[in-house]
Order: C-alpha cells, then structure tokens, then sequence
C-alpha cells in the first residue's frame, strides 16, 4: 500500500476539537499494520484534528476496495472517545446500524445499535466465528471499538476467511459443505441466555413466526422450555466479490469450546443435543474429532493479532474476516457495531 495524497476534506474537528488548516495533501496515511503485510490496513492522520467522520464520508470507495482486499481496518489515533463518535462514523460510510436481534450471548445495549461485546468470562477464550453466521440473516460490515484496551490480554484475533477455506483438507472440507451444520439451542433450564432475550420479544407468537420466516424449527418442551434448531451452511460466495468463504460459528458454538471441567458437569446432566448451544453436521450427526481438529489447524494457521490501543476503530468484512476474543485480565472495554444486512436469500448457494 502506499501513502494517500488526500484532497481537504472541508470538516476536519468538531466543536471539541481544534480545526488544523492543512495542505490538501497528507492527510492520512496507509500502511499494513504488521511489517509482512496482510491483514488489517492500518490507516493513521498524519495531522491532528483529522475527523474520521468527515474523512470517511469522503472516501468510502477507498474504504471499500480496501476492505475487499485486506478484510480488515484498523483506524488508529483519530482520537475517538464516544459511542457517538462511533454511530458518526458508520453512519458516514453505512447509514444506519443495524439491531442485534437473533441472539445467542448477552450483549448491554449501549447506543443507538451499539452493544458491548460479547458478555464472557474474561479467562476463557471465544474461537473465530463469522458475526451471526448462525442466523438467517446478518451483518456484512462489523465495527470494534476499543475504549478501555485490557492491560493483560484482550486482543481480538482475525483471520482470513478465504485463507481458512482454502487451507482445509479437501475432503474435509467438501464435507463439510455437502452435510452443512445444524444449530441447535435450549433455553429455559436456566443455562444460558432466555429465549426472550434471544428474540428480544416475550410473546411467543412473535417468536414463532420470526424463526419460520428465518428458517428455524421451533420445539417447546414443557413450560417455558424451547429447543431450536437450524441448518446453515458452512461457506458461502461473497455478495460483492463471488469468492467462497469460510463462514460459520460451527466451532465456536460446539461443545468442545466449554471448560474440560465444564462440559464433563453439564453431560453428566444432559444430553450433546440439550445444551444451551451446540452444533451438529446438518443431519444431526455429531461431528468427528478429527473435523474439528481440522477446522482448528486452518483456522490457527490463518489467525493474526494486534494488543488493542485506546481510540481504535476496527472494521471488518464479516464474511471476509473471523473474529474471536483472547482471555484477558484487568478492565476491558470494547463495543461492537453492525451495518449492511445480508441474508441467505441474498446469496447463489
């Protein structure tokens, strides 16, 4: 990549920030963050005052392209401090952010579509994961923004979608895509998250006729206890670009993920198919170890991380890019935005 000779932007800092008269030139600059290059571009002011807002509504064909490239930015040292700095920013490039609705952890809703990031205890860790590759429909664009980086820990790792896909053993992974994976979800035994929150209604009308019009089987098993099931696909050709990516959370919602101690107490009480979230090949077949030891290698061979900053922006193509969370220590603050809904109905599967 190469520095950028930027044209004045006309709105550089707001009323909290000092305007700083510049040539048109130099603006911003550039550069992959890590010396081999790869994911994420890295793209920093070379001025103070600089307001990304402004910038990116200027320049969103550039964000574009880079994105289909690398999958990645990180926007770094813009001084960013607010979440509603933040909803300025997507709503130059994306308009309006969308709302996190088919949940499967808890999120606190903390803007205008802006929620924290996933609610987990900060010692175990969350495997790369497509956001909301479970669902019916999801975000193509997801943006982290870290306001209180986690003195120990904390990073966000990344990883090629593409790359994930094509690293895999070829019969593994044409496996994979003929069988699919099946989402299955309990709720109401008191694990997990409540199917109220989950759907974010508490009219089970509503509830049911959102998961038939998304594709979800629906089995009330006595009371207040609801198990899901869905079947998706585990890759996809992108929107834009016709590439097929890796793109599921079949790892990261699989059993194998708990605590060793963990899974042995909660399947000492119930069945694989009866925790609060699993996943099984599309017929229900449970996967083999060898698979997901397969899925693990591709994915670990792909996977990059950054120690997190205060003030950085990251925004990723979600089909593009995996994401997961590393352990952390300490206070650890970073909020998760979405923009551009698609749907399977979207894509030529």
């Amino acid at each position: 990549m190469r520095d950028l000779a930027i044209e004045s932007l006309g709105k550089l800092a707001g009323s909290r920030r000092k305007a700083v008269a510049v040539s048109p030139e130099g603006l911003v600059r550039m550069a992959p963050l890590r010396p081999e290059g790869g994911l994420p571009a890295l793209v920093r002011p070379v001025v103070d005052g600089v307001d990304l807002a402004a910038w990116a509504a200027d320049h969103r064909d550039l964000v574009e392209t880079e994105l289909r490239s690398s999958g990645g930015i990180l926007f770094r040292g813009f001084g960013l401090r607010t979440t509603e700095e933040l909803e300025r920013v997507i709503r130059a490039l994306y308009g309006d952010l969308l709302a996190y609705t088919d949940r499967v952890q808890p999120r606190t809703q903390l803007g205008s579509n802006v929620y924290s990031s996933t609610e987990y205890p900060p010692d175990q860790s969350i495997e790369l994961h497509g956001e909301s590759s479970y669902a019916y429909s999801w975000p193509l664009r997801i943006f982290f923004f870290c306001m209180t980086p986690s003195p120990v820990g904390g990073e966000t790792p990344l990883a090629n979608c593409r790359g994930i896909f094509a690293r895999m053993d070829p019969e593994v992974r044409q496996r994979l895509v003929d069988r699919k994976v099946m989402y299955v979800r309990n709720f109401g035994d008191g694990l997990g998250i409540t199917w109220q929150t989950a759907f974010q209604t508490g009219d089970k009308d509503v509830m049911e006729e959102f998961c038939r019009a998304k594709g979800i089987e629906v089995e009330w098993r006595g009371g207040d206890r609801l198990r899901t099931r869905s079947v998706r696909p585990v890759a996809a050709p992108h929107p834009r670009t016709g590439e097929w990516t890796w793109f599921n959370a079949l790892v990261s919602s699989h059993s194998s993920t708990l605590d060793p101690a963990v899974r042995q107490a909660l399947l000492s009480e119930y069945a694989e198919d009866e925790l609060p979230k699993n996943s099984f090949y599309g017929d229900g077949s449970p996967f083999e170890p060898e698979t997901l030891a397969e899925i693990r290698r591709a994915c670990r061979e792909e996977t990059i991380a950054f120690p997190w900053e205060q003030g950085d922006l990251l925004l990723l193509d979600n089909m593009l890019t995996a994401h997961g969370r590393a352990p952390y220590q300490g206070p650890r603050k970073v909020v998760v935005a979405m923009a551009e809904a698609v749907s399977l109905g979207d894509l030529a599967l």
